[in-house]
């Protein structure tokens, strides 16, 4: 898809599972199922969108998956299915190596967002894109590196610590490359960091676990995973009108149907205007094509 001068896709890493408890939060069963289904082990099925962004002269990745590091008992946990697809396999299809990335942006090192910053090559652990730049958020990394009891089990080190040496620690926003700048979102987690992509007027945002599918577009359906639901509520409430007047095409990280949306503010709720399933992105799973509304 052309934005400006950019060209930008979204493809994914596969799929994996989640609680839908997890997945949902506060938010009832009896309504959250209605919009996806779960399986019998009360998991709903969720995509790793990464989205490429190619300037005139970098590729930029945002967000590498979940990766394949995972022990048996953990992929059968979090049900990772790389059957169809993986990001490797997406590169290659767009005749592009690891080699032919630029820049790599995690907006948070949670297992399922860093997956493939390294990969294995025999014994050891290296970066899988040998010569980009990695941008995290300081504080993530030092988080991630040192978490607590609640959220221990999100963070994988060797996931992203083999690629140290080439991350590029933020203190805040920042604009990497002219078009392309991170904006610190916090709710999620304390330093999760969301990307705005720019050009010649026309605007995408990658928008991070802030509403990691369209049905948390409801200003209070949010992650159980959140560690700070309320500044979640806070950032969903500025922010989210803001991109429906600018136009945005809004990026979701974990959406099976449709990596993207625009969305239109009506009466207080913000929903997705375009958000018919996109052809060939998992259009598997049983998901109401009708964005949900404040009310429900």
């Amino acid at each position: 898809m052309k934005l400006g001068k950019f060209h930008i896709d979204a493809f994914t890493d596969g799929t994996f599972t989640l609680d839908g408890g997890q997945v949902f939060g506060v938010v009832p069963k009896p309504l959250w199922e209605k919009k996806l289904s779960s399986d019998a082990r009360n998991r709903v099925r969720m995509s790793l969108t990464c989205l490429l962004v190619q300037t005139e002269r970098v590729n930029v990745l945002i967000e590498t998956g979940i990766g394949d590091m995972f022990d048996p008992k953990r992929a059968d946990i979090y049900g990772v299915d790389h059957s169809a697809t993986s990001l490797p396999a997406e590169l290659q299809k767009r005749n592009l190596s690891p080699e032919d990335i630029h820049l790599v942006i995690n907006t948070h090192l949670h297992f399922d967002h860093c997956g493939w910053n390294a990969r294995r090559e025999g014994s050891k652990l290296v970066p899988m894109f040998p010569r980009a730049r990695y941008f995290v958020q300081r504080g993530e990394w030092e988080h991630a590196v040192s978490p607590t009891e609640r959220d221990r089990a999100s963070y994988i080190e060797e996931f992203f610590a083999p690629a140290e040496k080439q991350t590029e620690f933020l203190e805040g926003d920042a604009e990497l490359v002219p078009g392309i700048r991170v904006e610190v979102v916090p709710g999620h987690t304390r330093h999760m960091q969301a990307v705005r992509i720019s050009s010649e007027g026309e605007q995408a945002y990658f928008i991070s676990d802030l509403a990691p599918t369209r049905l948390h577009l409801p200003y209070a359906w949010m992650m159980g995973f959140d560690l700070y639901p309320l500044e979640t509520l806070e950032n969903k409430k500025r922010l989210l009108p803001q991109l429906a007047a600018e136009g945005a095409l809004v990026v979701f990280p974990h959406d099976l149907s449709t990596p993207w949306a625009r969305l239109e503010e009506r009466e207080g709720a913000v929903s997705a205007i375009t958000a018919s399933p996109t052809p060939g992105y998992f259009p598997t799973q049983d998901v109401d094509s009708n964005a949900v509304s404040v009310s429900e």
